[in-house]
């Protein structure tokens, strides 16, 4: 199976709203299929902490990376996966950000479907609980979803608003998933965002969170990303 594998180390990093437990399942594939899986845990306090936490888990790899991003999460690998270690990003449902861009901006320019986002006197976001499912998560069971939505994890207007200066995917070899019936960032932003990424496009008929009601289709599309990057740049860097 090893032979199998271009790239055997991944690293899964969620977006706002969210923690990393929604990866497990989508972890539990990878691993199953031999791959070495991280998932941080971006604080979403602030651009520079999200950055600082995504590359402290790739510098721990052992080689090439694959980097994948949910959401927010994208925007966090845009620029984290300008480390030397990182071969391939893969986007999911997220925002994969051009120069001067931020999140708050691909919103603005083509709004989605929810109403839902809400800013608190400390100027962090939140999904008001009773739209969370619906906005959200719609398409996972409900009871999962109604937890989400009393355990989120709120974005500090810092990192929602935050401007990428050097997209990674200009120079590295990209794949995206859209989803098609997503509430959280408009589909035909997503399908802009990956097009002009040159990205290796699947859609599937999902709510935001794909990763987690599609862990296979996701799985795959890792994978396939794991199988196709080029490898040997990045398998005598050092960590910074």
């Amino acid at each position: 199976m090893e032979s199998k594998h271009n790239i055997k180390n991944v690293v899964l990093v969620h977006g706002a709203f969210a923690d990393g437990s929604g990866w497990e399942a989508v972890a539990n594939i990878l691993k199953n299929d031999g791959y070495r899986v991280s998932v941080p845990q971006p604080p979403e306090t602030s651009y520079a902490e999200d950055q600082k936490c995504t590359k402290a888990a790739i510098d721990a790899m052992d080689g090439p990376v694959v980097l994948v991003g949910h959401s927010y999460g994208g925007s966090i690998i845009t620029e984290a996966g300008n480390h030397p270690k990182v071969a391939a990003l893969v986007y999911i449902a997220a925002f994969a950000l051009d120069e001067g861009e931020s999140c708050g901006s691909i919103e603005q320019a083509l709004p989605q479907a929810s109403k839902a986002f809400k800013p608190d006197s400390n100027g962090d976001w939140w999904i008001e609980r009773e739209h969370f499912a619906a906005d959200f998560a719609a398409d996972i069971p409900p009871e999962k979803a109604a937890f989400m939505a009393i355990s989120q994890v709120p974005i500090s207007t810092d990192a929602f608003t935050h401007q990428v200066k050097s997209p990674a995917w200009k120079t590295k070899p990209t794949w995206y998933m859209v989803a098609t019936a997503d509430r959280s960032i408009n589909p035909d932003q997503e399908r802009m965002m990956a097009k002009r990424a040159k990205a290796k496009t699947v859609e599937v008929n999902s709510s935001h969170v794909a990763y987690m009601s599609h862990p296979k289709e996701t799985a795959e599309l890792i994978e396939e990303a794991a199988a196709s990057a080029p490898a040997h740049k990045s398998e005598s860097m050092s960590a910074d």
